[in-house]
């Protein structure tokens, strides 16, 4: 490898370092019930988003605290000496798109039948740091 190669690689991996996220893939949620709870927390604080979800009365909310508690945690695994109060982490972006859907048969009137389709939904939670994107 050279050294400009080299260099910049480093510099990618610092740049990273104050980023993490999270995959929640074929979540058995219609991506837009999931997305009514997304834009609540999308570029909240941490703390602050954590307690939107957790009294939120809506189902999607307890699997995005779980995401979001697994960012964190990855976070952390990234910046081992570093606290998270002093980092002020924040909800960068948060993505939710449509998954797989099961295509299932309901019975109706006259002998026909009706497809029902049952939609699951991907969701990313990336995070980011106030100390890193201010100094930029």
């Amino acid at each position: 490898m050279g050294v400009r190669k080299r260099e910049r690689a480093e510099q990618r991996k610092e740049a990273n370092k104050q980023v993490a996220f999270a995959k929640l893939n074929n979540c058995p949620t219609s991506p837009r019930k999931m997305r009514l709870v997304a834009d609540l927390v999308r570029g909240q604080k941490v703390e602050n988003a954590l307690n939107i979800l957790k009294f939120s009365t809506k189902e999607a909310s307890i699997r995005l605290e779980k995401l979001l508690l697994s960012a964190i945690a990855n976070w952390q695994a990234k910046n081992a000496d570093s606290n998270i109060e002093e980092a002020e982490l924040f909800v960068k972006e948060i993505r939710v798109d449509g998954g797989m859907m099961l295509k299932r048969l309901r019975p109706a009137p006259q002998g026909r039948a009706h497809r029902i389709r049952k939609r699951s939904n991907h969701v990313t939670i990336v995070l980011g740091s106030f100390n890193n994107t201010q100094s930029n």
